[in-house]
């Protein structure tokens, strides 16, 4: 089990939701799991994050059950977009799962979650071509969609952004940590 400051990462709050403060993007991981408590208490959470559009930008993965964090990973790109910081996030959480593993994976990105739910599998039989022109990001799109198959207990599930869930607002902390220098 991950601790955060003396305390064990598998805080359990009393399901009250956003506390009063600054936004998460501010917050360390360590600050957040004091300051949130409300949303699903298992799951693999994402977020994607850029400052600027493009500009320098992370991502964020943290995978929890029943409030215990059993993997978390980050990253950063100094050039990016917020499409492929999610992305990024979305392949590297499908990665922490086997196969066979049943689990909600969930993103405050609608344009990943209608991606791989509903469009992928009609561009992929159009030579992954959309109707009105090309697919944008195609090797992130591509690989997180022979992910999603190759796990078909995967359920992809859109979550509120800054919405007061705890799990969400991690991974948001984590995806921005570089505009920090900390986690």
């Amino acid at each position: 089990m991950i601790r955060y400051g003396g305390r064990p990462a598998s805080y359990r709050g009393s399901g009250g939701g956003r506390r009063n403060g600054p936004p998460a993007t501010t917050l360390t991981v360590a600050q957040v799991l004091d300051r949130y408590t409300a949303g699903p208490r298992t799951g693999v959470f994402t977020d994607g994050s850029c400052s600027g559009n493009p500009g320098p930008g992370g991502w964020g993965v943290v995978y929890v059950m029943d409030g215990d964090i059993l993997a978390q990973d980050h990253g950063h790109e100094p050039h990016t977009t917020n499409n492929r910081m999610e992305f990024t996030a979305m392949i590297v959480a499908l990665n922490m799962l086997g196969p066979e593993e049943p689990m909600d994976v969930y993103t405050d990105s609608q344009l990943v979650v209608n991606t791989l739910t509903q469009w992928a599998a009609g561009w992929e039989r159009n030579g992954w071509k959309r109707r009105d022109g090309e697919v944008k990001n195609l090797e992130m799109v591509q690989e997180a969609w022979r992910l999603v198959r190759e796990r078909p207990l995967v359920r992809l599930q859109w979550i509120k952004a800054h919405d007061g869930s705890l799990w969400n607002e991690y991974a948001d902390s984590l995806a921005t940590a570089y505009m920090r220098n900390e986690v």
